[in-house]
């Protein structure tokens, strides 16, 4: 077929990209050639309109193996010859479409991320964004996108440790899964996405190549619509337990020392993996399609390069070696074939039943080499104008006839309550190190076999501030996921991210993401925390009838934290009677964006809560060396729902009351709701109070103490608002009740 300018865009690329390849190349490209293109060109794949802000963010660390992008995912130094690797990627789109198999897929390719790597998995992370959960079809998306994550996960073996949940109008159409995995990996063991020199053979490993997930990279790259569900074909299809046998065979198959280097079969198939591991190395591949098992009779050259079936590596193995390669593969059941061989030069031939399908050089396909990189226009977005008429003092604390029945309505809110029927549907146990099951913490504790090391991890972002502020609600993002660290014990390590926006053509869209990515910076170099990798994620947003809607900016964060001794673990429950309750930090009359507003008041423009980063540092200094001097009984940030959610959850565990007072010349909605930052509330043993408080002074922090854990009942400013049962039971019960009805 005649491959024109139009043929171009209809696959994703603009006229002037068109006219690129075809300098680079020096004649016009065949289809095949043409296809390569356009999913190696794909913002999914280059990150062209995103790659100049991501190299603004911290990326060199002391605890850092890799740079961030060398690999696979991040590989941090945890000490005792053992590496972790850790990362979030999205699965947006195709989980909109087909949620199951889209969020199983999801979590698939994450995992295939870490153990391709030489690391063995041993936790997995989700953040999840849902509309209001009141519709058939978000009803539907929900139970589709839990089942698949939590079906791969349970039969894959990693336990699903961690995660966040929120429901909110503007992910109505455009829903939100980020995938996180963490692994561990000894010294000497990992192995890099490269293809070394000329002359060694490379392997297709796992599973067949079919039809699906043909062109994803492109359909991820692009806005959904109206007609999105006919893009159906464009979602993979995975197997949880061929996944567990690539993962067994891969890591039998590294001890041997016969590989070279291994990618995982992502976005773009056989073309993504073939074109980083020769660009890496400096070298080419002669590849033949033909030699790639296929479970589908007459499937085009194209459709073999372009497949993004699941469960399939390549594999680079040292000459002589193929034998011992083909055993283990053969042993495991797995398909393991040789299809090429790396070659002098970057040129990548793609051969098929004898003859050349597509010839063009590796390096202009990949991230860094020559594919396109664009600084996209900014426009400071007209809401903020509302935002900024915000004014506390219109919003009456009379609307109700006491704070009792705004704090039940509050409580009603599915983001406040318990994700119970979301969780039980993960196995969380498997494998056997899970901490945090049974006990409540702030961070995901996982505990590495055979030392007293723990990770600890966490998800983190409330993109209602972001989109108030996006570059406050940015460092409030990476400041909120520390602060969750300290809280369960741990040191802040390293971040990863997974980076949710809308169509970066949209000046206003890209002013969110440009101002997200300086507030991350800012605050992980305030915390030490480079960021290690992960992904961007663009076009989430929904067209119809020519009105375009984006989602909220979402920056997810997902932290590695580490504890040295996994019993210097903390929880956030309140354990006995009697124990004194303190806030460390300022309250602060303060309502911005938080869950009150929005929620309860329906007020939909309001400013990002308080936040100063040097502040929100010297709490969780503070915070750590308490906790570290066994002076503290409970730790718990104040986040959604503010100090009133806090102690709620920690009550509720020991089923344990508790009487406090709000502070003299602050409201009392903005004391008991407000989300004001840099607020962590601490329970204290009688016998500790004294030297707590002196340690506290020593610091210059402030502080207040707020009451005590006593009785079974919740008692503010000495008005009885009914047994911690009786908000348990909501708690528990609210979400199950609106999936139910």
């Amino acid at each position: 077929m005649d491959v024109t300018v139009e043929t171009a865009k209809s696959l994703g690329l603009t006229a002037d990209e068109f006219e690129k390849i075809k300098q680079l190349l020096g004649r016009v490209p065949n289809f095949t050639e043409l296809s390569i293109f356009s999913v190696m060109w794909s913002e999914h794949c280059s990150y062209k309109n995103s790659i100049l802000q991501l190299k603004t963010l911290p990326r060199d660390g002391k605890r850092l193996l890799v740079a961030a992008g060398e690999e696979n995912a991040g590989l941090v130094d945890i000490g005792g010859g053992l590496g972790c690797v850790f990362k979030i990627e999205s699965h947006n789109h195709p989980s909109a479409i087909e949620p199951y198999q889209g969020a199983a897929t999801g979590v698939g390719g994450i995992h295939r991320d870490i153990f391709t790597m030489g690391a063995r998995p041993i936790a997995a992370l989700n953040s999840l964004r849902f509309g209001t959960p009141d519709t058939p079809r978000m009803k539907n998306l929900i139970r589709g996108v839990v089942k698949g994550i939590g079906d791969y996960g349970n039969c894959f073996g990693v336990p699903t440790v961690g995660g966040e949940v929120y429901f909110m109008p503007c992910y109505n159409h455009d829903i939100l899964v980020n995938a996180m995995s963490a692994g561990i990996v000894k010294a000497g063991e990992t192995v890099s996405a490269t293809a070394g020199g000329p002359g060694n053979p490379v392997f297709i490993v796992g599973s067949a190549t079919g039809k699906d997930g043909i062109h994803g990279a492109t359909f991820a790259s692009a806005d959904l619509g109206e007609d999105s569900h006919e893009d159906l074909p464009a979602v993979q299809v995975g197997d949880p337990f061929q996944e567990k046998l690539l993962l067994e065979a891969t890591l039998e198959a590294i001890k041997t020392g016969a590989i070279v280097g291994m990618q995982d079969m992502g976005a773009a198939g056989i073309t993504c993996s073939t074109s980083e591991m020769s660009a890496k190395a400096g070298c080419g591949m002669r590849i033949d399609l033909s030699k790639v098992p296929t479970r589908q009779a007459n499937m085009k050259d194209w459709e073999i390069l372009l497949s993004e079936s699941q469960e399939r590596m390549l594999i680079v193995v040292k000459p002589g070696r193929e034998s011992e390669i083909l055993t283990i593969f053969e042993k495991w059941d797995l398909d393991c074939a040789q299809i090429g061989v790396t070659i002098e030069g970057d040129i990548l031939e793609y051969h098929y039943e004898g003859k050349l399908v597509a010839n063009v050089p590796a390096d202009p396909l990949v991230l860094g080499g020559g594919a396109p990189v664009y600084v996209r226009e900014q426009k400071r977005p007209d809401y903020l104008d509302e935002i900024e008429k915000f004014d506390i003092s219109n919003i009456k604390i009379s609307q109700f006839p006491n704070l009792q029945e705004a704090a039940k309505k509050l409580w009603n809110s599915p983001n406040l309550a318990s994700k119970n029927w979301i969780t039980q549907q993960y196995d969380s146990m498997v494998q056997t190190a899970t901490m945090t099951t049974n006990r409540v913490s702030d961070a995901a504790v996982v505990y590495v076999k055979g030392t007293k090391k723990a990770l600890v991890l966490t998800t983190d972002c409330n993109s209602a501030y972001v989109y108030a502020d996006p570059h406050k609600g940015g460092m409030i993002a990476v400041a909120e996921a520390a602060r969750n660290i300290v809280c369960a014990g741990g040191e802040p390590v390293a971040i990863t991210n997974c980076l949710n926006f809308g169509n970066p053509y949209n000046p206003e869209v890209y002013y969110q993401f440009a101002e997200a990515i300086r507030g991350m910076g800012d605050a992980c170099r305030k915390f030490e925390t480079p960021v290690t990798g992960g992904n961007v994620s663009f076009y989430n947003q929904y067209t119809k009838g020519g009105q375009t809607v984006p989602v909220y900016p979402t920056p997810t964060i997902g932290m590695l934290g580490m504890l040295d001794d996994y019993e210097q673990m903390m929880t956030l429950d309140f354990k006995r009677e009697g124990d004194v309750i303190y806030l460390i930090g300022t309250s602060r009359d303060d309502l911005g964006s938080s869950e009150y507003l929005r929620g309860v008041l329906g007020i939909e423009f309001s400013p990002c809560p308080y936040f100063e980063l040097e502040e929100e540092f010297s709490i969780q200094q503070v915070v750590k060396k308490a906790i570290g001097r066994k002076l503290v009984e409970s730790a718990h940030d104040v986040s959604d729902g503010g100090v009133f959610a806090n102690l709620l959850e920690s009550a509720m565990p020991q089923g344990l009351g508790f009487e406090v007072v709000s502070k003299a010349g602050i409201r009392k909605d903005a004391w008991l709701f407000g989300e004001a930052q840099s607020r962590v509330v601490v329970s204290i043993a009688t016998e500790q109070v004294a030297a707590f408080e002196r340690f506290l002074q020593s610091e210059q922090t402030p502080f207040e103490k707020m009451g005590e854990v006593k009785g079974k009942s919740v008692v503010v400013d000495g008005e009885d608002w009914g047994a911690v049962t009786d908000w348990k039971r909501t708690y528990d019960t609210r979400l199950s009740q609106i999936m139910n009805d």
